[in-house]
């Protein structure tokens, strides 16, 4: 086992490896480079097989007191009528909730707090400035030094990839995506979906007693006609940003009447593309290692984000407890994650292409067999990875 570990990001998946690293008796020093990982981020949904690798990092009970769980969907008319309302996959086990829906800030906290009790040291507001192959690194605070195995659990955009030579890059698939952190509504007790209308997908979580996230997915250009229209939603101002998902939000009937009165906080409206990848190849290079994001993204068609970077760090963490040597620790790890993370970055692009290619359902006569591919992901996703 290796004696001590450098992790670039906090979260998710850096935060479980900084947390199982440092049980297994490793010297862990996490940096992150937000300052401050509790303002961060809208809600976030996290399914069963999340909540098994939290209950093996010890925050599934303060994750379970923090969110909001709950086991069906319901699937809506864009105009609020309710169509069905189905039992959801508890991918977990059936001693865990099918989903739990919290903000991501108190996830955030939640597992930086818990890896600093393991034994991590943890630094926020602080970049990575170097990292080469050998495991040295430089930082921005003036410090550098070189540490067994270093993990790059920084993100989508990963500057630690970059270092590394590995030029995989995010793709857009064509959508972009509002979503906004706000109060619940009383009558909004799981996930609702609505598909077509104004929009792609018109849907909404649960995250606490008194908070929900709800969303609204279009043409990455803007093809909703609302405010803005034809403007990189990026540039928007923030109070254009409120006035556009409030005029696309009006074009939805239910509790989206209800939620797009309490949209009034522009800085709690966010916009960002729908995006893919994943790494061709080996996920490591010398002592470097990718994980969660950095190694491979999906759109959040499938809400399994999260779930794919935790699983990522639990996964790496028993391979090099498994075997004395590094380098076969790691290729272990790739191999072991790569058809199961491939299948998941694959179902969610599939799903975001039959909406933007408005495929119909097999009955009539298309290919968009939406409940085969959800039904298939769920049994996959039952099982260890």
């Amino acid at each position: 086992m290796i004696g001590s570990a450098l992790v670039v990001g906090g979260g998710a998946a850096g935060a479980a490896a900084a947390i199982l690293l440092a049980r297994a008796g490793v010297a862990v020093d996490l940096v992150e480079a937000t300052p401050d990982v509790g303002t961060a981020g809208s809600g976030i949904t996290l399914q069963g097989n999340a909540l098994r690798v939290f209950r093996e990092l010890g925050v599934l009970d303060a994750i379970l007191a923090h969110g909001y769980a709950f086991d069906e969907v319901g699937l809506r008319a864009p105009d609020g009528t309710v169509l069905a309302v189905i039992p959801d996959a508890r991918t977990g086990g059936e001693d865990l909730p099918a989903t739990v829906g919290m903000p991501r800030a108190v996830m955030a906290t939640l597992l930086l707090e818990q890896a600093g009790a393991a034994g991590a040291t943890v630094r926020t507001g602080t970049r990575v400035t170097h990292v080469d192959a050998d495991g040295h690194a430089t930082l921005d605070d003036g410090t550098s030094g070189t540490w067994d195995l270093v993990v790059a659990a920084d993100g989508l955009h990963s500057g630690v990839r970059a270092e590394l030579g590995i030029d995989t890059r995010p793709e857009p698939l064509g959508m972009g995506i509002w979503r906004v952190f706000t109060t619940r509504p009383e009558s909004i007790t799981r996930t609702d979906l609505a598909y077509g209308g104004a929009a792609y997908i018109a849907g909404y979580c649960p995250t606490g007693e008194d908070s929900i996230y709800a969303y609204l997915v279009e043409d990455a250009g803007g093809a909703s006609g609302a405010t803005g229209e034809g403007r990189d939603r990026s540039a928007l101002t923030p109070e254009e940003r409120l006035a556009t998902m409030r005029e696309l939000a009006g074009r939805y009937g239910g509790p989206w009447t209800e939620i797009r009165d309490r949209m009034t906080d522009a800085d709690r409206v966010n916009y960002t593309w729908f995006t893919h990848h994943i790494v061709d190849g080996p996920w490591h290079r010398g002592r470097v290692v990718l994980v969660g994001d950095a190694a491979h993204s999906c759109p959040p068609t499938l809400a399994q984000g999260a779930a794919m970077a935790l699983e990522d760090a639990s996964v790496l963490v028993d391979e090099l407890t498994a075997h004395d040597d590094t380098d076969t620790a790691l290729t272990a790890y790739a191999t072991r994650r790569r058809e199961r993370a491939g299948a998941v970055v694959a179902g969610s692009v599939q799903l975001a292409r039959w909406l933007l290619d408005h495929e119909p359902p097999p009955q009539a006569g298309g290919t968009a067999d939406v409940p085969g591919l959800m039904g298939r992901t769920s049994a996959l996703l039952a099982q260890r990875p």
